[in-house]
């Protein structure tokens, strides 16, 4: 079970690591938002990219944690 829980840990490392970053340069993108200011399909797309990515990193340190201690 360790190999699978350093998989689970490395895998939400890198979704910690990357989407904010990412989303950040997102948001400050010219096609975020229209000229009157309103977001775009393009944010709301990435919008929900990022917080599915962070929800998968959430689930991943869970269930790395269950691998531990021996709850799967």
């Amino acid at each position: 079970m360790i190999p699978l829980s350093v998989l689970l840990f490395v895998n939400a490392a890198f979704n910690l690591l990357t989407w904010p970053n990412f989303f950040r340069r997102v948001v400050n993108d010219p096609r975020a938002r229209d000229e009157n200011g309103k977001v775009t399909t393009f944010y709301t797309v990435h919008a929900v990219l990022f917080a599915l990515a962070m929800v998968i990193a959430l689930i991943s340190i869970l269930a790395g944690i269950a691998a531990l201690v021996g709850a799967l």
